[in-house]
């Protein structure tokens, strides 16, 4: 049998594959066999297998805090060993180091990826995450205005409910975690999210054809703000708008209406 995303073989023992068993308990768990080739033939070449009967349970133990089975198994008068993982309901690291089992690989996890990967691992989704680094008296009150406005306006809050601190109204959105800043807080409301949230700005550009850019434009500070940022340019700068007259009353006939642009525009965010 070949290695698959749950086996994986090595012929003698290294304390390298512990990182293999990390790997599996951080994905659907998996099955290690020492002694055997890469097709998963029994080599009989298993140096101190009764050695290491004694010491992989307490050492996988000690250095990745989780438990296996280690089993002790004979194929045509050859010993190999079993290492049996479960998957961890909690991420597992080695040496301060996070692995995964991705098909017959096994793969370090660093930066983005490992925020993703700890927070699905304990149930937390990305934009729920606290961000410890932050303070709510490091926003400013420009997008909080823009925030009671639209509720206000929208009806989704009454006056009474808006008439609160800044800090008392994340706690009513629920975008604080024990007073301190989730990452959907950031990325809403702090004036320069991108500390914190690579890529946390809008793009706009204009195409001569569908290689060619003309000119284009970056909007930057709190999401709110860059909404209405991006929809005021993009009436100014980037559509041209007919002019026909009602009586004395001017009308711009724009080519897109204004819910069509600012729904399309918010997709695109969301994306």
């Amino acid at each position: 049998m070949s290695e698959k995303q749950n086996i994986e073989y090595k012929e003698n023992w290294k304390d390298d594959w512990l990182k293999w068993i990390c790997g599996f308990a951080n994905a659907q768990g998996g099955k290690l066999y020492i002694g055997k080739d890469d097709r998963g033939n029994p080599t009989g070449n298993l140096r101190n297998s009764k050695k290491l009967m004694e010491d992989l349970p307490n050492k996988i133990r000690d250095k990745i805090g989780i438990f296996v089975t280690v089993n002790q198994l004979e194929e045509d008068s050859k010993i190999y060993i079993e290492i049996d993982v479960k998957p961890s309901p909690f991420p597992v690291n080695y040496n301060g180091e996070y692995f995964v089992r991705s098909g017959a690989t096994n793969q370090q996890l660093t930066g983005q990826t490992l925020n993703y990967f700890t927070s699905d691992k304990l149930g937390i989704k990305w934009d729920g995450a606290p961000v410890q680094t932050v303070s709510v008296k490091d926003f400013n009150n420009d997008a909080f205005l823009i925030f009671r406005e639209k509720a206000l306006s929208s009806k989704r809050m009454n006056k009474e409910d808006l008439e609160v601190s800044n800090e008392e109204l994340l706690e009513k959105l629920e975008l604080l975690e024990k007073g301190v800043p989730k990452r959907a807080a950031i990325l809403l409301f702090h004036q320069t999210p991108e500390k914190w949230v690579f890529g946390a700005y809008i793009k706009v550009g204009f195409f001569a054809n569908d290689a060619d850019i003309l000119y284009q434009d970056e909007i930057h500070g709190s999401l709110l703000a860059q909404v209405d940022k991006t929809m005021e340019l993009i009436y100014t700068k980037y559509l041209t708008a007919p002019i026909s007259y009602k009586g004395i009353q001017r009308v711009d006939n724009y080519p897109f209406p204004h819910e069509g642009i600012k729904e399309a525009l918010l997709n695109a965010i969301r994306t």
